[in-house]
Formats: C-alpha cells, sequence, structure tokens
C-alpha cells in the first residue's frame, strides 16, 4: 500500500524518524501529497502500452484478423537522498541547556534534503547529476507541453481579457490530465505567478480559498485543485524561475504544471517509490572526530506511469 509520508509519520513508531518525515512534509508541496509505493531491490520494471491491437466488424461465419498490442519494459530505479549530520560533544555539552542543539542540525539537514527532492521532481537531469532521477522537465513531451501563447501569455494583462485567456490555459492544461482533482494532485507554480493568479481570480471569480481536507493549509484552488508554489531551493533560487523563453519573450517565463498522483502504477500517475522509507540513524560519536552523527537516508525514486499523469503550460509571463 502506498502511503504519503504525513500518513507514514503518523504510523511510525520510532520518534526520530517521525519527527523526520514531518520536517520533511512541513517544508515539501510535494512530499506532503504525493503517495510512495514500496518496492524491493533497488529499481521497479512495469509495462507501458505503446499501440492497441486492431478490432474490426465481421460477418457472419466470417473471422477476425488477429492482432496484438505491443508493450514496453520501462525501468524506475531508485536513489539515495540524504547526508550526515555532525554536532561538536563540545557543542552539545555547553549549549545543550538552551536547545537540543543534534535536534535543531537534524531538522536542518532534513529541510535541506526537502528542497532538493522538490527541485528533482521537476528539474532533475540525470545527464548533469547521474545519482539523481530525472524530473517532469525532462519527462514530459509531446502533447503533453504546450505554450500559452506564440510569445508568452500574461496571467492579468488587461484584467479582463487576457485573464481570461490565461484562465482558459489553464483549463486546457487540466484537460490534459484526465481525473486529475484536489483530492490527487495540484497545480504548481511560483510564487509571484501564483500572486498573479489570485489577484486576477478577484476581478473575474472562480478562484477561491478553502480550507484543504488533505493538509488543512489555505490554498488558492482553480476548480478544486490546489495551485500550490513550488517553492525555492535551499539556496533561494525558485525551482520554478521565471527566466525560460517563449518566442520574443526571452528570459521571462515560466511554467505551470498539472500533476496527478497515484498509488500505484495501475493508476497511471505519478507516484513515488521507496524501498524503506525515510531512514534515521543515530550512529553516537564516531571514531573519526569528537563529533555525534545522525544520518538520514531515502531511497527514493519517482515513476510516471502514464502517459497523461503531468503537464506543463510554458511561456507564462509575471504581468
Amino acid at each position: 500500500m502506498a502511503l504519503t509520508l504525513v500518513e507514514s509519520a503518523v504510523l511510525s513508531e520510532n520518534q526520530l524518524a517521525r519527527g523526520v518525515q514531518e520536517t520533511f512534509v512541513q517544508h515539501n508541496p510535494i512530499l506532503d501529497r504525493i503517495p510512495f509505493m514500496p518496492i524491493e531491490g533497488n529499481a521497479f520494471a512495469y509495462n507501458e502500452e505503446e499501440t492497441l491491437p486492431g478490432v474490426e466488424f465481421r460477418a457472419i461465419n466470417g473471422g477476425y484478423t488477429e492482432s496484438t498490442g505491443t508493450v514496453n519494459q520501462k525501468t524506475e530505479s531508485l536513489v539515495i537522498l540524504g547526508g550526515d549530520a555532525d554536532v561538536d560533544k563540545f557543542i552539545v555539552q555547553t549549549r545543550g541547556n538552551l536547545q537540543d542543539q543534534r535536534a535543531v542540525q537534524t531538522a536542518l539537514k532534513v529541510k535541506a534534503a526537502s528542497y532538493k527532492f522538490t527541485d528533482t521532481f521537476f528539474n532533475g537531469d540525470v545527464a548533469g547529476d547521474v545519482n539523481s532521477f530525472d524530473g517532469l522537465k525532462k519527462r514530459l513531451i509531446g502533447a503533453q507541453v504546450f505554450a500559452g501563447g506564440t510569445n508568452g501569455i500574461p496571467v492579468l494583462g488587461n484584467g479582463g481579457t487576457d485573464a481570461q485567456t490565461f484562465f482558459d490555459a489553464l483549463d486546457e492544461l487540466v484537460s490534459l490530465v484526465p481525473g486529475l482533482n484536489g483530492d490527487n494532485g495540484a497545480i504548481y507554480t511560483n510564487a509571484s505567478i501564483l500572486a498573479k493568479i489570485r489577484s486576477a481570480g478577484r476581478r473575474l471569480g472562480g478562484v477561491e480559498m478553502v480550507r484543504e481536507d488533505l493538509t488543512g493549509k489555505r490554498v488558492l484552488q482553480w476548480n478544486g485543485i490546489p495551485i500550490l508554489d513550488a517553492d525555492t531551493t535551499a539556496a533561494g533560487v525558485r525551482v520554478l524561475p521565471q527566466t525560460e523563453s517563449e518566442g520574443t519573450a526571452v528570459g521571462t517565463t515560466s511554467s505551470l504544471y498539472a500533476v496527478r498522483y497515484g498509488q500505484s502504477e495501475g493508476d497511471g500517475a505519478v507516484t513515488g517509490l521507496t524501498n524503506g522509507g525515510v531512514q534515521v540513524y543515530d550512529l553516537g560519536e564516531i571514531d573519526a572526530k569528537p563529533v555525534y552523527r545522525t544520518r538520514i537516508e531515502f531511497y527514493c525514486g519517482v515513476g510516471v506511469f502514464g502517459g497523461k499523469a503531468a503537464a506543463r503550460l510554458t511561456g507564462v509571463l509575471n504581468a
């Protein structure tokens, strides 16, 4: 059974592991909702439908022309995300009366890993980092990627027809991900575009603030689907930057992603993969130097199990 990290944290009997998973969720718009399917080994192989077999009408006493469909076998590999957090024994001894110094450093390490996962989820490229995984930007191709306009599309623009055109494009984006709703996915953008959508929504209506069942957060929604800020990297750089190009709009546009999450490959959606979930080890004092070490590792991966599991709208102007 696939569980989100929220659900996994509730079930965990290890207090340290539970705290780590909860910190992951608190700082991540992906990890607070994507289910992680447990797998055996270090990779998951599955069959992807390529072509359907032929069918036909036949006459009485007639026969059928035999044909079969074709499938491609694909494999999603797990990667290792994590790090070590060392705290000097001196700091623990002399400052431990003010704060649990090891807990502070562990939380910071988890937060950094959370940022790393989000950035990789969208922008990951194995060609640039062989130890990571490919993100949606690289995976989505063909009809699942479309431009809002030849030279970009403003969100608000003149506050009337321009905003209507943008929301038409937003509807088209959602239509490319059949079955997407507020219970199984989200639309992702950056903070500036999110503010522009809210502004356009105030003028036209149809964009609402509601309490989300899944996380209890107040979020912007479009037809019941959360529109979320993909946040930044640990260095403060936007995960979905306003630096893309569309026609004559050079270096000034961004993308919106619509993503539907699923429990397994049978859902034809985007599903997390893991072997063992988030693992936390208190290694105690190490031999090499007088420090206490905590190690965090997450054997994880992402499977895009359907051709319409996600879609990308490019050329969005912050205007």
